[in-house]
């Protein structure tokens, strides 16, 4: 009876185990992020860093890409973007509200689709 017990508990142990996903702690990712000027890049990275778990922000302005590193223990891309939305600038996924679109300095208004 106790070996019964004792295999039901391990193997109970090993999808509790099984189940948990491991998060990366410097995940590497790319998304684009609109935006002009030197002055955008610093807004843009400012936000970035805002949340919880980014490592690294990298925005070119050439290329119109976000470079990060994110402990996703801490925070998730999704994360990142809606606080660059929040700021004005468009993302590969979530747009900016007209409002504070409008609120972007005016050199730093970019051509919305």
């Amino acid at each position: 009876m106790k070996n019964i017990i004792l295999i039901v508990m391990v193997s109970f142990l090993g999808f509790a185990v099984k189940s948990q996903e491991k998060k990366n702690k410097n995940a590497r990712y790319t998304t684009e992020v609109n935006g002009n000027c030197e002055q955008c890049q610093k807004r843009i990275q400012k936000a970035a860093f805002s949340v919880s778990g980014v490592k690294s922000a990298n925005w070119s302005i050439e290329t119109h890409q976000l470079s990060l590193i994110l402990n996703e223990e801490k925070g998730t891309l999704p994360d990142v973007k809606k606080a660059i939305a929040k700021i004005g600038h468009d993302t590969d996924g979530i747009k900016a509200t007209k409002e504070d679109y409008d609120n972007l300095h005016s050199c730093c208004k970019y051509e919305r689709l």
